[in-house]
């Protein structure tokens, strides 16, 4: 479903990818490993449609993508959460969630029943400020929002990232049961190893903004991978 291929990203004279290649299939995870700095999140940024590249492609569903913008690519089905989350905190739990529906058809402009099923603490709060919510609860509502857009393509950058451990359980259990139904394609960024071994069905290692590692689960195992997320 998606084919990145030869992917160059400057921000000004620096160089922050280096000929990246990724490839992301529905029913799959693929996993972006690497220190602070590396590149990943501008590996998933120019994905989203965020920061313009030099030179590379980005295939999605057969098509190069690279010239559109982000918010067309969000409706044709990538949907992103953010490193931060960036939710809404002065809009409810509820205008959070609606604010999806700018990419979708009038005729889906609902809430799906899914993502209670998914994120239950979600419905009992749909009242409450984003902001008010605990930084574990606003990551569920993060990657709750991004489902509001019903996305072939979910892109999630370092959902670990400052949770709790008992949340950090929930969004793994979710992603895999996103996975599993097979009609989505999944590209996490982690820095968390034993999270993204857990899930990762692919995955890549950047350092300097290069690929220097690549395989399937069974190789991501090994301490090579570990050596480029020590520091």
């Amino acid at each position: 479903m998606l084919e990145v291929e030869g992917l160059d990203l400057y921000y000004g004279a620096s160089q922050a990818l280096r000929s990246v290649n990724l490839t992301a299939v529905k029913g799959g995870i693929t996993c972006v490993l690497g220190r602070n700095g590396v590149g990943k999140t501008s590996l998933l940024r120019a994905i989203a449609g965020h920061l313009p590249v030099r030179a590379g492609k980005i295939v999605w569903e057969g098509k190069d993508i690279r010239g559109v913008p982000a918010d067309e690519r969000a409706r044709r089905g990538i949907g992103s959460v953010p490193q931060g989350r960036e939710i809404f905190p002065l809009l409810t739990v509820e205008e959070n969630l609606r604010t999806g529906f700018a990419a979708v058809p009038r005729a889906l402009r609902t809430i799906p029943d899914e993502i209670f099923e998914l994120f239950p603490v979600l419905r009992d709060m749909l009242r409450r400020r984003g902001g008010d919510l605990s930084g574990g609860q606003q990551q569920q509502l993060a990657i709750a929002r991004a489902l509001v857009t019903r996305p072939r393509l979910l892109i999630l950058d370092e959902p670990t990232e400052g949770i709790q451990p008992s949340i950090i359980k929930d969004i793994e259990r979710v992603i895999r049961l996103l996975a599993m139904r097979g009609d989505m394609a999944i590209v996490l960024v982690e820095q968390y190893f034993e999270f993204a071994k857990n899930l990762a069905d692919r995955f890549l290692v950047l350092e300097r903004g290069r690929v220097v590692a690549s395989g399937d689960r069974a190789a991501m195992a090994s301490t090579d991978v570990r050596r480029f997320l020590t520091v």
